[in-house]
């Protein structure tokens, strides 16, 4: 009986290895739906566009919890062009503080006596990149007012504050003659900037004539090379010049028609080109200068002290004329005062709250640059922490604003940027980078740049 029970359970588990059995089917979890699909969508659209092929393009989108809620290609390296500035803004801001000012120092190498002052006249540049035409004259009717009539000596710059080149090291040979490039000094006048004025030829391809200069530059030569471009055409002048030249290049096109265009260029010895104008200045005012030779060149005698706008002022002008040459002596002064290259200090400073830049290459703080890459991801990043900091509130009223949106942009050929903060319908407020390099055409990304913002407008 024993064997025939153990004969009937073999026989029992034989059948069962051929009884069909239940299939459980993997758990397949699905995947969540995207939160912003518009903005998903758009950029997919974006990146099918025959107009956009070979470009790249990225996006972070943080919300005010600092938590990264969309990313798109945003942990990949981009030229930034301007947008970089607010590296070098909102670290000012915290680390000079808002009401930083640059100063100018007016001194002698002699006491004034009697009306005189037996030795030089010395301006000693403190990085001031708002000095304008108006302070000389200002500086003047004091000098006057106090008795002033007379200068053996000569008027001269001191321009030592920033040691090393007046441009980045990978600024672009084409744009360091042109205004948009001026040099950066100790010393600076008008920005170090000036104004040429041509007249197109008859016909295309005939030269333009050079009128005159708004702002006269000392000790230099022109050579002309200018001609008639077609209508409409626009400033193509190039201007090539560079530090301390005595004979500046003009090359390019002006549009056919133009009867005064005007092009702005950079000057290439700031020191010269300040001490040559207050000299004037002075001697309109009526103080006559003999130019003499100085035994004594220490200027050891202060007469007046020149203050800068605050660096809010400063700042809020960077964000609304994506000034170079105002973001570079900020970020000169950066490292001046810290006894550090100025991108050491930007990333040190950022480093304690979690912001370490992983890509980030800065050659300069304005983004003029090339070889300036910056993440869309830490450029987000940096908006979000410079918004909750302690100039945040500063750092905020001072970009751009319209509707919704607070941002600074950046534009070079076959770069487009914007950065900043959407609120959206709902409310919420986010901080957002978008970054598109290497596109040949610029219609097309300036309505994929506005297709987003309304996007983002309509979170």
């Amino acid at each position: 009986m024993k064997n025939v029970l153990i004969i009937l359970l073999l026989l029992a588990l034989a059948a069962s290895l051929f009884l069909p059995r239940e299939v459980v089917p993997p758990k397949i979890e699905t995947p969540p739906l995207p939160r912003f699909p518009g903005i998903v969508a758009l950029l997919k659209e974006a990146r099918a566009n025959p107009a956009l092929a070979g470009a790249a393009i990225g996006f972070c989108l943080i919300n005010a919890q600092g938590e990264v809620v969309m990313e798109d290609n945003a942990q990949t390296a981009f030229i930034p062009a301007s947008s970089l500035k607010t590296l070098t803004t909102a670290t000012a801001l915290e680390v000079l503080g808002p009401d930083f000012r640059f100063t100018t120092t007016l001194k002698s190498t002699a006491p004034m006596k009697d009306g005189t002052i037996a030795g030089d006249l010395v301006i000693v540049g403190g990085g001031d990149p708002m000095l304008a035409m108006a302070d000389l004259q200002a500086w003047a009717a004091d000098l006057k007012k106090r008795g002033l009539k007379r200068i053996t000596g000569r008027v001269r710059g001191d321009a030592s504050l920033f040691s090393g080149s007046l441009y980045g090291d990978f600024w672009n040979w084409g744009d360091i003659g042109n205004g948009y490039g001026s040099g950066v000094s100790g010393l600076n006048l008008n920005h170090n900037r000036y104004i040429l004025v041509f007249r197109a030829g008859a016909a295309v391809g005939t030269p333009a004539e050079l009128l005159g200069i708004s702002t006269e530059l000392p000790a230099i030569a022109w050579k002309n090379e200018v001609t008639t471009g077609p209508t409409g055409s626009g400033d193509g002048v190039v201007i090539h010049g560079g530090e301390s030249t005595t004979k500046v290049h003009l090359r390019g096109t002006v549009p056919l028609g133009a009867a005064k265009f005007q092009v702005t260029g950079a000057v290439p010895d700031p020191e010269r080109f300040i001490a040559h104008h207050f000299s004037r200045v002075l001697v309109t005012a009526g103080i006559q200068i003999n130019e003499a030779a100085s035994g004594n060149n220490k200027p050891e005698h202060e007469l007046l002290k020149h203050e800068s706008p605050s660096l809010t002022d400063i700042v809020t002008s960077i964000h609304a004329t994506s000034d170079n040459h105002e973001t570079e002596c900020v970020f000169r002064m950066l490292g001046l005062k810290a006894g550090k290259a100025p991108d050491v200090v930007i990333r040190e400073h950022w480093k304690p709250r979690g912001l370490d830049f992983i890509g980030l290459r800065m050659e300069d703080g304005c983004g003029l640059a090339r070889a300036d890459f910056i993440r869309p991801l830490d450029l987000a990043c940096l908006q979000f922490l410079a918004g909750k900091g302690p100039q945040g509130a500063v750092y905020k009223a001072s970009l751009l604003s319209k509707d919704g949106l607070r941002w600074k942009g950046g534009a070079m050929s076959g770069v487009r940027t914007v950065t900043g903060y959407v609120t959206g319908k709902s409310g919420e407020e986010f901080c957002f980078a978008f970054m598109v390099n290497h596109y040949a055409d610029g219609k097309v990304v300036s309505e994929l740049n506005q297709r987003l913002t309304d996007a983002m407008l309509g979170l």
